[in-house]
């Protein structure tokens, strides 16, 4: 019997994130564990008097393909990308089967990828936001076991941190984005920002950039305000405790300065190169694309997925590489790489102003 949660889930993202109009074609994008969240789209989407269609990849096909592909083969862009421009909505349904999977691919060879199939990226960069594409996921053995849980207390974390345990979870979301807006209202227009506390020390400009808040129309579940910062204005230093997970390994505790914008010198007490790696994709990837707050207080725990973590209350991110065009960031890269930063013991300011200390908005109703 599908849990009456997936069935919300499924109507949320269909009805509400995505707002699916009879007519128009919807891809849903689903891993193989998702099943029971992919058929719950797909009947909503039937409902709606659209038209979907259903794709899915087999578990370790990335595995595969980044071992065994040529450099030739690793920047072939194939026909199918063109779904993201012709579908009018994308649903992304991620399930993880082995989390780890490409802990043993070699950096570099992602990073080929990454540069070969930019064109696509900034293309949904575009589409952000505008209710035209949206990504969640379903949770597994895998990911529960990833964040340190039982798959039925995932579950109910997952549950939670979408307001899918309530009775009307669009009023839920729609009062979080209220609250949001305040604060994006509060800082648009603004210039200067500085960061300062036990884990950071970092000021960076944000003068003519547009600040946005996360609802629900580009990832589930929702919950940051966001901007892409001027590209040559940070300066600093900050501290990322929380371990940043990427192609299935973890750099941890990793340390960056700033200068003019850009990574002068970066450490790491695990993952070293390949965090060198990384900031070396390209030559936008050692510049800030995204300066974020967490606003969902309902995501209480680090789950090492970022889905749900860049959400969390109480943290900041950044984001190296690519930026986003519709507040205003110029930053081009193949790498949008989001790190965590908790701020449970920093403030905030914002042309001197204090927005934010030891883990909450100043505007944020408690």
């Amino acid at each position: 019997m599908t849990d009456p949660r997936v069935k919300k889930l499924a109507d949320v993202l269909i009805n509400f994130s995505l707002q699916v109009q009879p007519g128009e074609t919807i891809l849903i994008n689903a891993g193989l564990p998702a099943e029971e969240a992919a058929l719950e789209a797909y009947k909503e989407v039937l409902k709606a008097g659209a038209y979907p269609t259903l794709l899915t990849s087999f578990p370790r096909a990335d595995q595969i393909y980044y071992k065994y592909s040529s450099d030739a083969q690793l920047e072939f862009i194939p026909p199918i990308m063109k779904m993201y421009e012709v579908y009018d909505r994308i649903l992304f349904i991620y399930a993880d089967q082995n989390t780890r999977s490409l802990s043993g691919i070699d950096p570099a060879r992602r990073a080929k990828w990454l540069q070969a199939n930019n064109t696509w990226f900034k293309l949904m960069n575009e589409r952000e936001g505008k209710g035209q594409w949206c990504s969640t996921m379903f949770p597994t053995y895998a990911s529960a076991q990833e964040a340190n849980m039982s798959l039925p207390d995932f579950e109910d974390f997952v549950y939670h941190a979408g307001k899918l345990d309530k009775d009307d979870p669009v009023a839920e979301w729609k009062a979080l984005t209220a609250q949001m807006q305040t604060l994006s209202d509060w800082l648009n227009g603004r210039e200067q920002v500085v960061l300062k506390g036990s884990d950071v020390d970092l000021q960076m400009s944000v003068k003519g950039r547009r600040w946005l808040s996360t609802d629900v129309k580009a990832n589930f579940p929702g919950g940051e305000i966001l901007t892409s910062p001027v590209e040559d204005s940070a300066n600093g230093w900050i501290r990322f405790r929380y371990p940043a997970i990427i192609m299935g390994q973890e750099v941890e505790n990793i340390q960056m300065w700033f200068e003019n914008g850009k990574v002068v010198k970066e450490t790491a007490d695990r993952g070293q190169e390949l965090l060198i790696s990384l900031l070396n994709t390209d030559g936008g990837s050692r510049f800030l694309g995204e300066l974020a707050v967490g606003t969902n207080y309902s995501v209480e725990r680090v789950t090492h997925n970022m889905l749900f973590d860049e959400k969390m209350g109480g943290t900041i991110h950044l984001a190296l590489g690519e930026g986003f065009i519709e507040t205003g960031g110029k930053n081009a890269s193949g790498l949008h790489w989001d790190i965590l930063c908790d701020m449970n013991q920093a403030e905030i300011t914002v042309d001197g102003e204090l927005f934010y200390r030891n883990g909450w908005p100043i505007l944020w109703p408690r």
